[in-house]
This record gives structure tokens, C-alpha cells and sequence, in this order.
């Protein structure tokens, strides 16, 4: 058994601890943007390729304190690298560092490079290179104060990268934050979804992949492991074959619908890339003329933050989301993810759940509101 750690986004600790254990982990332990989960090769690959809210899965090969830069050299000399890399293979580094013992996080980097090149020059007379773009070998450096930890990606390009986007829009969502959501949501595919304010489609893509039991990896052509020394290949067409198998057609149905034509087109490309044509729906329309297409479902959106509107039409387009969801989808749950407060308040509806995420840099709510006509004392009534 390995000690792994999978990378996640703020906020989805939890979801993706969840999701771990799903996927045959023991001792997941949560943390910050990370969570640690112990398992074999066999489930190492599984993770990568099925988990929908993994940015990437990493094996930590040392850990160590340091109490000056020469500690560091001293420490990734230790290292049994020729476990992991030949001299003809390539690598690449990436720094995370918070320390005050470095001024600059390209600097620790380099003297693990350095610690690296030696080790091989000392045992063959040969050293690996150095390549930044597409190296065989992907080693994340992870200095927190004194504390050093040295992994191997397993994953390499970031598992948001799925594979079936074809076309982007502007700023489009991170795959693994939508999964995220979707997941927050407790949407499980049981109800029809709608997003009304689609954009490039990210939203109802990983609805799509859920309904139909779809893995995330399933597009991707590359993962790191692959080029590792002890990879297996074997085990990962298992792994493959029997995630594949799982891929099923769904009864639910998916709405999505955009303001803008040239989103509405990118989403249509990027759906059909990902074979879900058959289940979601598309068309060109305002938010306030949408029309849930059933009696009840669950309804996400990301509507505008603001960066490319003014004050008033900002506040305007967060009170007319509110009276649409209002007057419009009675019986629906809906989930909005917008940043402040303030956007939240415009709605004008009270939340049941708030959740904290990050779109990118910025600090966003994810805020769920149950909809129903009049008062809260007329749903608890008809729940009765």
C-alpha cells in the first residue's frame, strides 16, 4: 500500500473524499486543496482516470525538514531516483513553495534539479535532461516552512483537462469545479437538470458524463503514469475496460440555453465531441423567458460576476435570476455560484445551503434555494 495525495480545489475536499472512497481508497484523510488516501497501483489508475473532481494525483517519494538551502540539496541526494528515472529519460519540476528560506520558488527547484543530475552523473556518468514541455517524469516539489515533500505526478497535464472540449468560450469553468457543483448539488442524475445561462456548456458536459456514467478520463489520450518505469499496462486496461463497461444510456434529460449564439454553438461542439448529443438540448434564449421543461428538476448556473458589466446592470440581471426562479420553477432546486455576498442578496430568495468555492482566483458562493409558491409553512405542509 502507497500513500497518495489527490489535488482538488478549495471546497471540494469533502466531495472528492467521498468519491475516493467510492472508488476503493482507505485512510482518506482531508486538507487543504488536497486528500490523502492510501491504495495500490491498480486504484492509483483508477482514481485518474474515474475521479470527477481530482486535479491531479500525486506520489510523495520523500519527505523530509530542511533548515537551510543546503538541506534541501542534502535531502533530494538521498533519493533513490533511479527507482523512478534512467539517464535517458526526461523530467520536468513544479515548485510550490511557502518558505521563508527561499526568496523565489524557481530557485528550490533548481537545486533539486541539481540533486537530481548529480545523483546520475555519480552512479552512471550520465544525467537526465530537463524537458519543461513534455518530460517522462512530472516531480512536484512541495516546500511548506521547513517541511519538504518531493512527489511524482501521476497525472502530468491537470485532470480538468478531460479531453472533449473541442471549442472554448470566454473564461470557460473548470471541468472539476463543475463536477464539483453538480456533486454539492446532490444531483445525481435521478432528475431532468437545466442551466439557462450555459455559456460554453462546461455545466451540463459534466452533467452529461454523470448521467451516462461516462469516466472522466475516457477522452484523455495520456496520463504520467504511463511513462513510468513500473507502469503497468495490463492493470490499467483493466482498470479501463471495467470503467468503460459502466457507461450506460440515461432517461434523465439536459436543458441548456445561452443569450449568446456564438456559446450556444460552442457548447453544441463541445457536447457532441463528448458524445452527448442524445441527452441534452440546446437552444438561444434570455434567462427570464426560460420555461422549466418538467414539474420539478434541479436547475445550475454560473450567470456573470460582473467583470463585464456596470454596477446597475449587474444588480438588475441578479434580481430578474431571482423573480425567474420565483415565478418559474416552482418544485425545482436551484444552485447558483456567483461572486459576494451582495449577489447572493440580489436574488432576493434565502438560501438552504451556502457553500464557499474559488472560480479561478476569486472567491465565489455556491447558494442553493428550494423553490415552491407561497410561504415556507405551505412546503413544510405539503411535505406532511
Amino acid at each position: 500500500m502507497e500513500t497518495f495525495v489527490a489535488k482538488t480545489l478549495y471546497g471540494l475536499e469533502n466531495v472528492l473524499s467521498m468519491e475516493l472512497r467510492e472508488l476503493g481508497a482507505s485512510d482518506v484523510r482531508p486538507a487543504n486543496r488536497a486528500v490523502y488516501f492510501a491504495g495500490n497501483k491498480e486504484l492509483m489508475y483508477r482514481v485518474n482516470y474515474c475521479a470527477r473532481t481530482a486535479v491531479s494525483v500525486l506520489l510523495p517519494v520523500a519527505t523530509f525538514s530542511i533548515g537551510s538551502k543546503d538541506d534541501l540539496y542534502y535531502g533530494a541526494s538521498r533519493v533513490r531516483w533511479s527507482e523512478f528515472l534512467d539517464p535517458g529519460m526526461t523530467f520536468s519540476i513544479v515548485p510550490v513553495v511557502n518558505s521563508k528560506l527561499f526568496g523565489h520558488t524557481a530557485f528550490p527547484a533548481l537545486v533539486l534539479k541539481d540533486a537530481i543530475a548529480d545523483y546520475f552523473r555519480k552512479k552512471t556518468g550520465k544525467r537526465p535532461d530537463v524537458d519543461t514541455h513534455n518530460p517522462d517524469i512530472l516531480i512536484n516539489l512541495h516546500i511548506s516552512n521547513s517541511k519538504v515533500t518531493v512527489s511524482l505526478d501521476s497525472s502530468a497535464s491537470p485532470l480538468f483537462q478531460r479531453g472533449y472540449r473541442v471549442e472554448q468560450g470566454k473564461a470557460p469553468m473548470n471541468e472539476v469545479l463543475a463536477a464539483g457543483i453538480l456533486m454539492l448539488a446532490e444531483w445525481n442524475a435521478s432528475v431532468d437538470l437545466i442551466d439557462p445561462m450555459c455559456g460554453s456548456g462546461t455545466l451540463i458536459t459534466e452533467a452529461g458524463l454523470i448521467a451516462k456514467k461516462i469516466p472522466p478520463g475516457f477522452f484523455r489520450s495520456s496520463f504520467g503514469f504511463k511513462k513510468w518505469k513500473d507502469f503497468d499496462e495490463d492493470i490499467f486496461i483493466k482498470v479501463k475496460d471495467e470503467s468503460d463497461n459502466k457507461i450506460t444510456p440515461s432517461s434523465i434529460h439536459i436543458y441548456g440555453s445561452d443569450i449568446s449564439k456564438t456559446a450556444v454553438r460552442i457548447a453544441a461542439a463541445n457536447l457532441k465531441s463528448a458524445g452527448l448529443s442524445d441527452i441534452v438540448s440546446l437552444n438561444v434564449a434570455d434567462f427570464k423567458d426560460v420555461r422549466p421543461p418538467g414539474n420539478q428538476g434541479c436547475l445550475v448556473s454560473n450567470p456573470p460576476y460582473g467583470k463585464r458589466l456596470s454596477s446597475p446592470e449587474i444588480h438588475s440581471l441578479y434580481n430578474m435570476i431571482g423573480s425567474t426562479l420565483k415565478h418559474n420553477f416552482t418544485n425545482y432546486k436551484a444552485w447558483i455560484i456567483t461572486y459576494g455576498k451582495e449577489f447572493i442578496n440580489d436574488i432576493g430568495l434565502k438560501p438552504c445551503a451556502k457553500f464557499v468555492l474559488f472560480n479561478g482566483s476569486l472567491q465565489c458562493i455556491l447558494a442553493g434555494f428550494e423553490l415552491y409558491e407561497g410561504t415556507k409553512k405551505n412546503l413544510s405542509d405539503r411535505r406532511s
